[in-house]
């Protein structure tokens, strides 16, 4: 097959382990930095140009990983491969809808995903009303597009919760509001889905002096088995948003697994780390099963 990875940057550790495991099972594979795409479109017909070169005809399959700072234009690039019919492991849609976390926990919701009690609002007016409505506090707020755990904040009190919002408000900031749930321990679950697997799955939990459980905020993981129902809400995430490689992450709690987020450019360091699988070869292998190569 020929495949393209999607990246801004060929040291990144996930864009090497897929490189290089596509490249060992005997593939031909390019990394294409998509912020250096060019979209033309001319007379009903479309162009992608990346180094002079007219690109939308040469790969079979296309990887992106597309991260936040990028999100619009590399879901264009996405977009025009698909309009081409070039399988792509992450739909255009779907890396909008997940790179926004309110849209995917409104798809989530709709579809009788469980989630943590969720509110989301631009009102300053009535913030005192909008924490009642989580029972009050502490609170999880929320960045809408934040990543890593980043623009991820415990407010522990009414007071300090309403002095976050109003700020978050008044800078036109875009948060969401979440229930915190005590029992998790500020513990959290990735699932690694492929196609209609989960083919790996770690705990991660937060560092002493962090409630956050992101291994990119000093977190630490280890290998689980998840259970039947985990598996379940993971795999019908990943098919509502149309990510045949995602990660998805739940918080376990007193009522059951609960939805957190879904990620349509999953990071492969850690989770390889703590879990010793080789994602890598169950994205190459899933493709090889499941694309056919263009003639």
């Amino acid at each position: 097959m020929n495949i393209f990875i999607l990246s801004v940057s060929d040291q990144i550790y996930s864009t090497q382990r897929i490189y290089k495991e596509a490249n060992r099972r005997g593939h031909k594979v390019r990394i294409i930095n998509h912020l250096k795409c060019a979209i033309k479109l001319t007379n009903g017909k479309s162009e992608i140009i990346y180094d002079g070169e007219n690109i939308i005809d040469i790969p079979d399959v296309i990887i992106p990983r597309i991260g936040a700072s990028a999100t619009r234009h590399g879901a264009a690039v996405v977009k025009e491969f698909e309009m081409n019919e070039v399988y792509s492991t992450a739909s255009s849609a779907g890396i909008l809808q997940s790179q926004n976390k309110v849209c995917t926990l409104q798809i989530m919701n709709r579809k009788n995903i469980p989630l943590p009690d969720t509110v989301f609002s631009v009102n300053p007016e009535n913030i005192g009303e909008q924490i009642n409505l989580l029972g009050g506090a502490p609170i999880i707020i929320k960045l809408q597009e934040g990543t890593h755990g980043s623009g991820v904040i415990l407010a522990e009190s009414k007071k300090s919760a309403k002095s976050i919002i109003d700020t978050m408000y008044n800078t036109n900031t875009s948060i969401l509001l979440q229930e915190f749930i005590q029992e998790s321990n500020s513990e959290d679950v990735r699932a690694f889905v492929v196609g209609n697997k989960v083919v790996s799955s770690m705990k991660r939990k937060g560092s002493d002096d962090d409630f956050r459980s992101n291994i990119h905020q000093g977190g630490s993981g280890y290998k689980i088995d998840l259970s039947p129902e985990e598996k379940k809400i993971a795999i019908k995430a990943a098919q509502y948003l149309n990510l045949p490689i995602t990660g998805v992450d739940l918080v376990r709690s007193k009522r059951g697994p609960l939805l957190i987020e879904v990620n349509s450019t999953p990071g492969l360091q850690g989770i390889e780390a703590y879990t010793k699988d080789n994602i890598a070869k169950f994205i190459i292998k899933f493709l090889e099963e499941n694309v056919r190569t263009r003639v």
